[in-house]
């Protein structure tokens, strides 16, 4: 499927054409996140007062890594920015993963802070298997795409 995408700089337009070579496998999505959540459940066993923020800042920071999260990487996925297909920077990173932020500061509220996050993770996952394109409202967020490493 060819997908085109205009370019508006300086009131000129520039017409480019992209093949989206489809998402990313839902599983090796769901693998590479679960790994990330490790990561990030080691930062918080550090004892030290602040483990939580180490978390918390690699869940929002880890796609804007060079070569993307640990999870991503070990499975062989790449985030690219949707309008020009480079790599992440740690801004579009931040903003794809602030739900997934959110729902982390939240379960630290027990019990109602749970159910949101809960909530919040089921309707990201849920907008994930629904999109044809495997965009979750973080990816719309930030303007991103989850690929195969091979597929770039």
């Amino acid at each position: 499927m060819i997908r085109h995408i205009m370019f508006i700089e300086q009131n000129e337009r520039i017409e480019t054409s992209w093949t989206y070579p489809g998402k990313a496998d839902l599983l090796n999505r769901f693998i590479a996140k679960s790994l990330d959540l490790l990561v990030v459940a080691a930062l918080y066993e550090i004892p030290l007062h602040v483990s939580f923020l180490f978390g918390m800042a690699y869940l929002s920071i880890a796609d804007g890594l060079v070569g993307g999260s640990v999870g991503k990487r070990l499975i062989g996925l790449t985030v690219l920015i949707r309008e020009n297909q480079k790599s992440v920077s740690f801004r579009e990173s931040v903003l794809r993963n602030l739900p997934l932020t959110l729902a982390y500061l939240l379960y630290h509220i027990p019990f109602i802070g749970w159910v949101i996050a809960i909530g919040i993770i089921g309707f990201e996952s849920f907008l994930m298997v629904g999109n044809p394109k495997g965009i979750r409202l973080g990816d719309e967020l930030a303007k991103t795409c989850v690929l195969n490493q091979q597929s770039k």
